[in-house]
């Protein structure tokens, strides 16, 4: 009795220092505490930390900045991988970053046309794979398709397509690729390609949040309405900031081709 009594009176300092169990985790139970083998301290706490998140949800009123939610992912491993909904969130964030990076400069450069997508007969590749890119002089990059010739037009056709602003031309298994003069217009066109790289990346984003968030549905009837709405919650704050994350790199990608 003497110490069950000694365990729970570690509780309050427990739930100042953790305030909203935190990435670190929950804090360990104390020494001696009877509870120990079936993790009763942690759970106790976890509950506790639950209860009063959503209390300071209810005591906010309209309008008012609510608390962020924070669980610790070790705790919710059972319904849902946070740490990997974290990290498909982050890869649609960098797939952005590298688009904007390679396909979105004001220079034209070789590395630029690597990833163009090439459909032919026999699928889908990179241009990088069926032909070999290189640059003649600062205004004229050369794709040599001898490797692949009946390639060739698809090649062609891929680079004109790009929304890159390229026009190629065909000299035998030779594509010439003239790299235009960096106009204000083009300059424009590339903002909105940005805008649209961006959209596209959002969309990506929300996919990852509902799959997340029907994932924590599927344990509505096993587990309380509040550590579902608290997981929900956290999800959607996930997947804001790496909104927020994208509309920054737009900003900036936006200020460095507009000027």
């Amino acid at each position: 009795m003497a110490t069950a009594i000694r365990c729970f009176r570690h509780l309050p300092s427990l739930l100042y220092r953790s305030s909203f169990a935190v990435t670190r985790g929950l804090p360990q139970a104390p020494a001696g505490c009877p509870a120990l083998p079936l993790d009763g301290c942690r759970q106790c706490v976890h509950q506790m930390l639950l209860t009063r998140q959503l209390a300071t949800k209810k005591a906010k009123g309209k309008g008012q900045t609510q608390a962020r939610v924070n669980i610790s992912a070790a705790l919710v491993e059972d319904i849902i991988n946070l740490e990997e909904t974290s990290e498909d969130m982050q890869a649609v964030v960098e797939a952005l970053k590298e688009d904007f990076s390679r396909n979105l400069g004001v220079r034209t450069s070789p590395g630029a046309l690597d990833h163009i997508i090439v459909v032919t007969k026999d699928g889908k590749f990179p241009l990088n794979q069926l032909g070999q890119i290189s640059q003649k002089s600062p205004q004229l990059l050369i794709v040599n398709m001898t490797n692949f010739p009946e390639s060739t037009a698809a090649a062609t056709k891929a680079i004109r397509e790009s929304g890159m602003n390229l026009n190629p031309e065909v000299d035998g298994t030779i594509i010439r690729v003239p790299i235009p003069k960096v106009t204000r217009e083009h300059r424009e066109s590339l903002a909105k390609l940005a805008k649209q790289s961006t959209n596209k990346s959002k969309e990506a984003l929300r996919k990852v949040r509902s799959k997340s968030i029907n994932q924590v549905k599927k344990f509505k009837n096993k587990v309380s309405e509040d550590t579902i709405w608290l997981l929900e919650k956290q999800i959607q704050q996930m997947a804001d900031s790496a909104a927020a994350e994208m509309d920054k790199l737009l900003a900036a990608k936006t200020k460095e081709l507009l000027g």
